[in-house]
């Protein structure tokens, strides 16, 4: 388990200055020819530092074969919220799960999928909010496959918690050429259920409330709010749900 990731070495240069009175040495053969050269470095220097940034704009990994064991997990965690995953061959065992942490947007597309009795794609962005997926997939083997894309439900229980989270928009595409995913019947092979819901639907009110009571009045004098996460009551009402495509190509 862990975050996938191919980079080559990275070296950090750092660079050192002195402070000196300074004579341009090449201007007494070629004028401002020192002011000139002095110009090309910047110039390069400048496009150097764009194409960095340009390359690390986008997070993209390539994967030759990727195996989940049974009960195992393999997560993609890595710093951008956004995420293109190419997989030529993923194979899911029973219970295995593939899954995307702090990710806004993620695109994934597998050439090969081979999904054992039940596999599991998770996505969140980290604040309660489901991950909007772009998956392009070939099924060869496909038992069941759940796509989990909703939102998260707020937690007023003292700890870090963020509002009842919105649920992801998942744009499904399967290869017809592979097996054709059905959507009726879970207990039948080749399910898949794509969840994009919001949070906030399986709040308990009441028991909401008796926590947030017991807190305020577990609190100390002046601060009454200081054992509730950052001081603050977050809203029942749910997140927005998401939306689902499901296509051939």
């Amino acid at each position: 388990m862990g975050y996938r990731q191919s980079f080559g070495e990275v070296t950090d240069y750092r660079l050192n200055f002195t402070v000196y009175r300074w004579s341009n040495p090449f201007s007494d053969i070629h004028g401002k020819g020192g002011t000139h050269i002095m110009k090309t470095i910047l110039t390069w220097l400048a496009v150097f530092v764009a194409g960095t940034a340009v390359a690390q704009d986008a997070d993209t990994i390539h994967i030759a074969k990727l195996e989940i064991g049974r009960n195992k997990k393999e997560v993609f965690n890595s710093r951008d919220s956004s995420l293109v995953v190419h997989i030529d061959t993923l194979v899911m065992k029973d219970k295995s799960q593939l899954v995307f942490f702090g990710k806004k947007d993620v695109q994934l597309r597998v050439d090969h999928a081979l999904i054992e009795k039940r596999g599991y794609i998770f996505g969140t962005d980290g604040k309660n909010n489901g991950t909007d997926f772009g998956i392009d997939m070939r099924f060869e083997k496909l038992g069941a496959l759940f796509v989990l894309a909703g939102g998260q439900d707020a937690k007023n229980n003292g700890s870090r918690t963020f509002p009842n989270g919105d649920g992801g928009d998942v744009m499904f595409t399967y290869d017809k050429g592979g097996i054709t995913p059905q959507t009726d019947n879970r207990k039948a092979v080749h399910y898949l259920q794509i969840d994009t819901r919001a949070g906030g639907y399986r709040v308990n009110p009441q028991s909401d409330l008796r926590n947030i009571y017991s807190m305020i009045n577990q609190g100390t004098a002046g601060r009454p709010l200081g054992n509730l996460s950052q001081g603050m009551v977050y809203s029942g009402s749910p997140g927005k749900d998401g939306e689902t495509t499901l296509e051939a190509r």
